[in-house]
């Protein structure tokens, strides 16, 4: 009988979940208030957060979690129109974000304090924004769980969906732009843009939105193609700030191309190629000697379409040659292998110079000069005016870098839903079945491993004429600055392996953050192998992986965001991709 008293004496002392989000809701808006207040005293902070009423990159990144916040407690709360931002539950992605929002606002805090060297030179507003951020947080962990499963949303009229498309792709675009925009002389605000973007993107993924879009993605394929594709092309006619940040995109594309093709030997087939970026250097070496450098040793100059197939052929030969005598081995002793060949490629254009052996690549010096790329007469070296916008050298390769991805995007797509396709994924799954189910496994890996190897030759020939260099250095199995073939292969496996959009977006968070972060130096890679372990961890399936991958990983997780109708339908596609094979 004490007992009961006492669980009902707990119970009722216990503040109410309606308590909790109210607190919620008042310590949102007190952070929104705290970023319209200064937060120290002196100019000398990056970023000049001394101004009452006009927020600071810095407080706006806290502003927006705030907002945020207080938008999924109101939801929790029952506020018409609001039910749709959390469909599988409220509390755990209330606290995430609010969690977020804390630790942005507390980070911006204490760099105050290092970079200016007294904790008085903190203004009351940001004691104010910590101990306000503070309150969702403490308030949204104690929420009773409410997660659930989220039920198929009613379906909209597609004009409607059509418009939340493309309100979804420009907040994206922004996001990156913002994130690409911000000062190298101010880490602390990328810094803080990604502990934001990091929480908010777990928080959306827990409340079940994601999951909501995919699935009106899904049934406006062309819609969404198209946006994508639109928002990518606007990026240098918003970007306006130099063509550091242009040269910074460009790059992230030619990297995400080269990984796209190696995550059809890794993701699709599951070849371990550790030696991958040598196919991205012969498409380059190759570019460069036909495209009429001054140090070129052929003194031949081709036009760009002639030079970047002349580098895709000449990847695919040596993907053949590599690909012959060591595609019968497994495993690890193929990964060996391919990393022998990577360092052979860089070790032997180190040494074609005329000394240790033919005059051909110039030796460690490189190749120097490349011409910029002229086609049908438009000089991509030079500035063009396109609509009344003024775009660069940088912006007129990464117009090119986008048809360049929309070809390789659909290479891959069509090649994973073709025969071969389905037989990769047989032989990735496991070999010796396949292979009982009557497969070459030697024929259609070798297949593998040319189309990957003739998609890097064509990035190569881009980057050759983008960076008007090349030299051997550029192709190391591993080093801060990618890419390399680690950071290939990270990229592919962080993104999710098999898929279109994950290496995308792998290789833009591994070039992006590296170049943003480099006053870490050294402790980029410290950095770079914690966020790894965390990943596999946390979510080894990678960013955005298949459902297939999801199901291996997370078949047991009481959290699993998969209906029945959806593992019964995936479980059948997995059959029928057998089958096919």
């Amino acid at each position: 009988m004490s007992t009961m008293t006492e669980n009902l004496t707990n119970t009722s002392s216990a503040p109410k979940p309606a308590v909790l989000l109210w607190a919620v809701v008042g310590g949102s808006i007190a952070t929104v208030i705290s970023t319209f207040l200064a937060w120290t005293w002196t100019t000398e902070f990056p970023g000049n957060l001394t101004i009452y009423g006009n927020p600071a990159p810095l407080q706006l990144l806290t502003l927006v979690g705030a907002v945020l916040t207080g938008l999924h407690a109101l939801s929790a709360l029952g506020v018409k129109g609001l039910g749709w931002l959390t469909p599988a539950g409220a509390r755990k992605a209330l606290w995430i974000i609010a969690l977020g929002t804390f630790a942005t606002t507390l980070f911006t805090a204490l760099a105050i304090i290092v970079e200016l060297g007294a904790l008085v030179d903190l203004e009351p507003g940001a004691g104010v924004a910590v101990v306000a951020s503070a309150v969702p947080a403490i308030a949204a962990y104690f929420l009773p769980d409410d997660t659930r499963k989220a039920s198929p949303a009613k379906q909209l009229p597609s004009w409607a969906e059509i418009l939340i498309i493309v309100a979804v792709f420009a907040v994206g675009l922004y996001v990156v732009t913002f994130g690409i925009d911000t000062d190298d002389s101010e880490p602390q605000l990328f810094i803080a843009y990604l502990i934001l973007v990091g929480f908010s993107t777990v928080a959306l993924i827990k409340s079940g939105l994601t999951q909501r879009l995919s699935a009106i993605t899904a049934r406006n394929r062309q819609v969404a193609v198209t946006a994508s594709l639109l928002a990518a092309i606007a990026f240098p006619f918003i970007e306006q700030s130099g063509d550091t940040y242009t040269l910074i995109a460009v790059n992230i594309l030619i990297f995400a191309t080269v990984a796209l093709g190696l995550n059809i030997v890794v993701g699709l087939a599951g070849l371990l190629d550790l030696g991958y970026v040598a196919f991205l250097g012969v498409g380059a070496y190759t570019a460069a000697l036909v495209s009429g450098a001054t140090s070129s040793a052929f003194g031949v100059q081709f036009p760009f379409w002639a030079a970047a197939l002349t580098g895709m052929a000449a990847s695919l030969v040596f993907g053949v040659v590599i690909g012959a005598p060591t595609l019968r081995l497994r495993g690890d002793y193929l990964a060996i292998v391919t990393l022998g060949f990577g360092e052979i490629f860089r070790i032997a254009m180190g040494n074609l110079d005329g000394t240790s052996g033919p005059q051909i690549t110039n030796g460690p010096n490189g190749i120097p000069n490349i011409p910029q790329l002229e086609f049908f007469g438009y000089n991509f070296g030079e500035p063009h005016t396109v609509l009344g916008v003024e775009l660069g050298a940088y912006a007129n390769y990464y117009l090119l870098m986008i048809l360049v991805m929309a070809l390789v995007v659909v290479v891959f797509s069509r090649a994973g839903n073709s025969r071969i396709g389905r037989a990769w994924v047989a032989i990735r799954e496991d070999e010796t079945a396949a292979t009982a189910m009557g497969i070459n496994g030697f024929r259609v890996k070798l297949i593998a491993f040319a189309l990957g190897a003739s998609l890097a030759g064509l990035a190569g020939a881009v980057q050759a004429h983008v960076n008007t260099t090349v030299v051997p250095e550029n192709y190391q199995f591993t080093g801060p600055v990618p890419p390399n073939s680690a950071f290939l292969l990270a990229a592919v496996i962080l993104g999710g392996m098999g898929t279109i959009s994950g290496p995308i977006v792998g290789s833009a968070l591994l070039f992006l953050i590296p170049a943003k972060l480099q006053f870490m130096k050294e402790y980029q890679l410290l950095g770079f192998g914690i966020a790894l372990i965390l990943l596999m961890r946390f979510r080894p399936e990678g960013l955005i992986a298949n459902k297939r991958a999801q199901l291996e990983f997370h078949e047991n997780d009481d959290d699993q965001q998969v209906v029945p109708e959806q593992r019964q339908s995936e479980d059948a596609g997995v059959g029928t991709a057998k089958a096919g094979a």
